[in-house]
């Protein structure tokens, strides 16, 4: 089993009273965290369940606590210690929230508790848990994982530092592999390429099936997929509606809906433009980036800046929140975090990129900025960041 960075916060969670909610894209790795925490608890009064399988779904839906009880008692589980109740797929009993809150409640019980979407969990847990709950969210892996999973071991890392040689020649084969295919870890540990976009269409296809059905009707699994192949030729653009609605044939207030719904499920990351009045901000248009590469590789031909913009916008998006600058003229900043820095994107960086990037920085007053870069211009310029290190 691989480490994530995460499961260090999981693993100090595991003493504290509050449920522990871990969520995320299918396939991201939420049952290996389980797992893993199963593994650490030292107790024997401990029990898992994947609701998946019928019989664990029959154990949370009987009609009375009573009968959940005796259940969990002949699952192993003690009442009179204190226990430990693993629940993968939370999302497939919506009413396991009322139970979750009743042992909780009545007994010394710690619960670690799995599901897919965010809509789910942060609607319905925290209407009825609470102060009782904290959530974890879990994307696929970012770049140092996807070398941990790839048994590459980084003695000294050059973590947003500027440009060193060294490092780009030893990882750039490997970012590339990272860009093309993504940070889904069985893609990742997969090192057929027909193979891992195999997986990659599996992993599409059982969130329309399995998450977006759940959530929604069975009939907009088509437009779904229709949609989501059109947004992987957008990457990056602004969001229009009306455009979008006149080549998919969706219903522009359809459109809203299943963009709202693609983002609570981990699928796309909206970026909202920086303005400095807040009604301009909501007026104006969002651009759209996908949660994982490979996701668009699946649909288009592989295009290394759209790649790399959007990882980019996701790898920056974990450190805070990530806006586009742009005004009427078509002067651009790709991306400011936490309204301090600016960082702007090219494949192959340049002087020439550098100025126009402090230059438009200062005309905002934004005093940090950086240039990132994936390939090593001809012209020897280190002034920038290499993607690798973000």
């Amino acid at each position: 089993m691989f480490a994530r960075k995460i499961f260090t916060k999981l693993f100090e969670h595991l003493s504290k009273k509050q449920i522990t909610i871990v969520t995320g894209m299918r396939r991201v790795g939420k049952t290996t965290a389980l797992n893993f925490l199963l593994d650490k608890i030292k107790s024997n009064n401990k029990v898992y369940f994947d609701l998946e399988k019928i019989e664990n779904r029959y154990i949370f839906t009987q009609n009375t606590y009573k009968d959940i009880e005796i259940s969990l008692q002949i699952e192993g589980i003690d009442f009179s210690k204190k226990s430990y109740i693993f629940i993968d797929e939370i999302q497939l009993v919506p009413e396991i929230t009322s139970v979750i809150k009743y042992l909780y409640d009545t007994y010394e019980i710690k619960f670690i508790v799995s599901g897919s979407s965010s809509f789910y969990i942060k609607n319905r847990f925290s209407e009825s848990l609470a102060g009782r709950k904290r959530i974890f969210e879990m994307f696929p892996l970012d770049f140092s994982e996807f070398l941990d999973f790839k048994n590459i071991k980084i003695k000294q890392s050059a973590h947003f530092q500027n440009f060193n040689i060294s490092y780009y020649t030893k990882f750039y084969n490997y970012y590339i592999e990272f860009l093309t295919y993504g940070g889904f870890p069985e893609v990742v540990l997969n090192d057929d390429k027909e193979t891992k976009i195999e997986y990659l269409k599996d992993i599409i296809n059982s969130y329309i099936e399995l998450d977006i059905k759940l959530l929604s009707d069975f009939s907009v699994a088509s437009d779904l997929y229709k949609l989501i192949k059109l947004l992987s030729t957008r990457v990056g653009s602004k969001t229009d509606y009306t455009k979008i609605s006149n080549l998919t044939g969706i219903p522009r207030k359809k459109i809203k809906d299943y963009l709202t719904l693609l983002e609570y499920t981990y699928f796309i990351k909206p970026v909202s433009p920086f303005v400095s009045n807040i009604d301009r901000e909501i007026a104006k248009q969002k651009k759209i980036y996908f949660m994982d590469t490979g996701l668009i590789t699946v649909f288009q031909n592989i295009n290394m800046p759209i790649l790399l913009e959007n990882s980019i916008a996701i790898q920056l998006s974990y450190r805070g929140n990530i806006k586009y600058y742009a005004k009427k003229s078509g002067q651009e900043i790709d991306f400011i975090l936490n309204d301090k820095i600016a960082f702007e994107v090219k494949k192959t960086p340049s002087i020439s990129a550098k100025k126009t990037l402090i230059q438009r920085s200062k005309s905002i007053n934004i005093k940090e900025n950086h240039l990132i870069g994936l390939d090593y211009p001809e012209t020897k310029f280190k002034d920038f960041v290499w993607a690798g290190t973000i």
